[in-house]
């Protein structure tokens, strides 16, 4: 497997580092995750991006590609971490990104998790559940997930066996990237302030500034 390139932004000698990347269908430099990361630094954190293997090739050639098989994706995941120094760190991001960090937490005695939409079962497919591993989670996780999520929604996940080292926080009206719904009385704006406040509780309350 080829390096992993890592666009590192925010204090060299921040207290928490801060590991992002991104869903299925858009990189890490994407506007979704590029709010997350800015606010993140603007809170004095220490932010890291990567894209994995079959994005950094899209980004190359300009060809779309399907996301690389689980192993792959774990793997690059794996390889970032080897490339850090001794700090705390938390892992994360959107969707899929996210999804990868939670099963690679624990086995890499990750800090903490953050999900900025979890991909809970495919869309359209509830019976297809993506929560196994998330009934043992040990690692300190927070999901931050759109009531009217497509991958999972508040009255599904309701009804999931979750790790007591889960939380979730409920974005009002929101779906997988918190957009609102039509004739709803708030925001997208609303919603990405809401989700950044709900994440930078969840550092600040666990781990300082």
């Amino acid at each position: 497997m080829p390096p992993v390139s890592l666009k590192i932004e925010g204090p060299k000698k921040a207290k928490t580092c801060v590991v992002l990347t991104h869903g299925a269908g858009e990189s890490s430099e994407s506007t979704f995750l590029s709010y997350f990361a800015e606010r993140f630094v603007e809170q004095r954190r220490r932010v890291i991006r990567f894209d994995f293997p079959y994005m950094a090739e899209r980004s190359r050639s300009g060809r779309r590609r399907p996301p690389d098989p689980e192993e792959v994706l774990l793997e690059t995941w794996r390889q970032v971490l080897g490339q850090l120094r001794d700090e705390r760190i938390i892992i994360g991001g959107k969707s899929m990104g996210g999804r990868m960090a939670t099963m690679i937490a624990d086995e890499c005695r990750i800090d903490g998790v953050l999900c900025l939409g979890y991909p809970f079962h495919p869309t359209g497919r509830p019976e297809k559940l993506r929560v196994e591993h998330l009934a043992t989670l040990k690692t300190p996780t927070l999901i931050i997930q759109g009531e009217r999520d497509p991958f999972g929604s508040s009255e599904e996940v309701a009804g999931y066996s979750l790790s007591e080292s889960i939380r979730i926080h409920w974005v009002p009206d929101g779906d997988h990237a918190y957009n609102v719904g039509r004739g709803s009385d708030r925001a997208h704006e609303q919603n990405l302030k809401n989700a950044a406040r709900a994440a930078e509780e969840f550092l600040f309350e666990r781990w300082g500034m």
